[in-house]
């Protein structure tokens, strides 16, 4: 039987080049010299600290060096810091004057909560209509309403400031890689490596220049929120039609003019789900950035986590997803908004009512709040809470839990997640390095091996195997989860439509939630444990995998399908022997993602007591000791650009066997 592109199907799901006695031969021979080789050389096992290379210390002396003495020109690279520093305080502590602090210099109080809440209402309703427009202000009366008003402004003012920074960063970059091959090949690569570069690992070097705070939150954010956008508008131009560049051209357009009024608006609903990508990776990162002294509703949630205080955390947490939805669903209205072609028949009232309904709150709500203080910001006495009451249910539900969850913890703690970990801590060096370097030159050939070879090589020489092999086992195990969690749910969807319908809803609603909110639950029903590690991944990371499964088998042909079915195929057959082997590149693809997504989760899991690089550059933020924070962020990078590498590798050579082209 052959698929639509003229290949034959096969059930056996690996390439070729993996097959075959002579690769089964090298993978047990690469095993058992390994294994040889630790009973006589402990160093197989645990890299000889007098061969340690001191990567980590020579990085905070160099640091530190650039704090103190290192001079450009003349001028102190502190000095250069002090003032980049300063200059970016400047629009933080505006919009902070205009959120929640006030301009006491203009006599002007902030910005009423009244008037904040019935503005972005009215931005929904302008954006996406009525239902919009309620989801806007229910969220915003919740801040409110339950005395985290304060708090959300704080985030707030970074998120105003950090998102047209990295928007406008993106564009250019996204606009150079576009008009030079050369700064694409410099660029590119540097875009992929922050792509796998975690959250937590972005505020270790920007801490190291500047002093913990909002400034440090800010420059982290825009580095971190900047490649989406720059990805999103690679893509947009490079999918620009030739026809419409073609006519932009023949009507005397110069490169600039084609640029700017043709190519850029043509490529606008690409460029703003881009802007999208950038608001939320914005929220989520400034969230993070609490550990680095960014106050707000972050620093609120891991001040109640680490107490334990899952009633207040549960508050948090909400806060912060329908800030993440509402923005969510800001930019991604706008993007998809339809232009009102009727707009110059209508009166100026007719056109612009929602600016001026919003220029008439702010002024009423002003005057108000110079004699009803509950209209600038409600008392505590005058808002809600279901801390207690949450405490309370989550302690009785706990009791009745109790003796179904804990043996299952502990069972799944005991008997998997501890003999996984202490089997990986075993393995020696060798057998990982030689069984991964054989498969990186049969999928890859030479460039994959020597970037795979560099990379493990940095773990051992520089005293972090120990600790990257942690990471690797909570990775694995968590990934085997999300698998086994998300390939049978994408299969699923992908046989139901009202299945699937609800599902990508769920998918969708999972993925815009901050990271730091999925430790909630886990926390919750299970304590700090490894096991709420794992737990706390799982959904953040399952979501690739049910999509790209969904994915892969809507994209195959009716044909294919049809001639199965013509063939005697049962449904079963269809699916296991002719669907699943066409669609596991695409599967594979998204077990890439989930990968990348579970790595991420790790340095988040850590602030309940994962032992592993995350907690690493945990402590090294705290610590001050910068080259362990810098060295553990690229570690955890580097082996998502390991998995990466060879994923995608044997996801080509399975698309040639089958005959897609490339």
């Amino acid at each position: 039987m052959t698929d639509q592109a003229g290949g034959s199907t096969s059930t056996n799901f690996l390439p070729d080049s993996l097959k075959g006695h002579e690769a089964k031969v090298a993978y047990v021979a690469i095993i058992t010299l390994g294994v040889l080789l630790s009973f006589v050389w402990s160093g197989a096992t645990r890299w000889p600290q007098e061969w340690v290379l001191p990567l980590e210390g020579w990085i905070t002396d160099g640091i530190n060096w650039l704090k103190r003495e290192a001079h450009i020109f003349g001028v102190q690279v502190k000095d250069i810091t002090r003032a980049i520093g300063a200059t970016l305080k400047l629009p933080i502590k505006w919009a902070e004057y205009l959120l929640f602090r006030g301009m006491k210099p203009l006599g002007l109080g902030p910005l009423p909560w009244v008037a904040v809440t019935a503005g972005v209402a009215l931005l929904g309703h302008w954006i996406g209509g009525i239902r919009l427009a309620m989801l806007c202000l229910l969220s915003f009366l919740y801040l409110s309403f339950f005395h985290l008003w304060k708090d959300s402004m704080q985030t707030m003012a970074v998120v105003l400031v950090a998102v047209p920074l990295a928007a406008l960063i993106g564009l250019g970059l996204g606009i150079w890689v576009t008009r030079s091959k050369r700064a694409a090949k410099i660029i590119s690569p540097i875009f992929d490596l922050m792509q796998a570069t975690p959250h937590m690992a972005y505020l270790a070097p920007v801490a190291a220049f500047f002093a913990a705070g909002p400034v440090t939150a800010l420059i982290a954010t825009v580095v971190f929120a900047m490649p989406p956008m720059a990805r999103c508008t690679i893509l947009g131009l490079q999918t620009v039609p030739s026809d419409i560049l073609e006519s932009g051209k023949m009507s005397g357009c110069t490169q600039r003019q084609l640029l700017w009024k043709v190519a850029l608006p043509s490529a606008k609903r690409t460029l703003m789900l881009g802007l999208n990508q950038v608001v939320m990776q914005t929220l989520a990162m400034v969230v993070i950035a609490s550990i680095a002294g960014q106050p707000g509703l972050g620093h609120k949630l891991l001040y109640s986590l680490q107490q334990l205080r899952i009633g207040l955390a549960i508050e948090q947490g909400i806060a912060i997803t329908l800030l993440a939805i509402v923005l969510d669903r800001l930019t991604q209205g706008f993007a998809y908004r339809e232009v009102d072609h009727f707009a110059a028949t209508k009166s100026f009232l007719q056109r612009n009512w929602h600016w001026i309904a919003f220029i008439a709150i702010l002024i009423v709500s002003y005057v108000a709040a110079e004699y009803f203080r509950e209209v600038k910001i409600l008392a505590r006495k005058q808002t809600f809470s279901f801390a207690r009451e949450m405490n309370d249910g989550i302690r009785e539900f706990n009791k009745i839990a109790y003796p179904f969850l804990n043996p299952f913890k502990e069972w799944m703690t005991t008997y998997v997640l501890l003999n996984i970990r202490d089997f990986f801590l075993w393995l020696p060096w060798p057998v990982f390095v030689g069984t991964v370097a054989l498969a990186a030159w049969r999928l890859g050939k030479a460039p994959v091996l020597w970037l795979c070879l560099a990379l493990m090589a940095s773990f051992i020489v520089t005293g972090f195997w120990v600790e990257t092999m942690q990471t690797t086992y909570l990775v694995l195990i968590s990934g085997i989860f999300c698998v086994l969690i998300g390939v049978p749910i994408g299969i699923w969807c992908s046989r139901s439509e009202r299945v699937a319908n609800i599902t990508m809803s769920v998918c969708d609603t999972l993925q815009t939630f901050p990271s730091f909110i999925y430790l909630i639950p886990a926390i919750m029903l299970f304590n700090v444990s490894i096991f709420s590690n794992v737990i706390a991944i799982i959904p953040y990371a399952t979501v690739p995998a049910i999509r790209y499964t969904y994915l892969g088998l809507k994209g195959i042909s009716p044909v294919t399908i049809e001639a199965a079915k013509m063939n005697g195929a049962t449904p079963s057959q269809s699916l296991w022997k002719v669907e699943l082997p066409i669609a596991v590149p695409e599967i594979m693809l998204g077990i890439n993602q989930t990968i990348m997504m579970a790595l991420a989760m790790t340095a988040i899991t850590a602030l309940i007591g994962s032992t592993d690089l995350g907690q690493e550059v945990v402590r090294a933020i705290s610590t001050q000791n910068y080259g362990r924070g810098i060295l553990c962020g690229f570690f955890i990078a580097a082996l998502g650009i390991i998995a990466d590498r060879l994923i995608q590798a044997w996801a080509s050579e399975r698309k040639k066997q089958l005959g897609f082209n490339e």
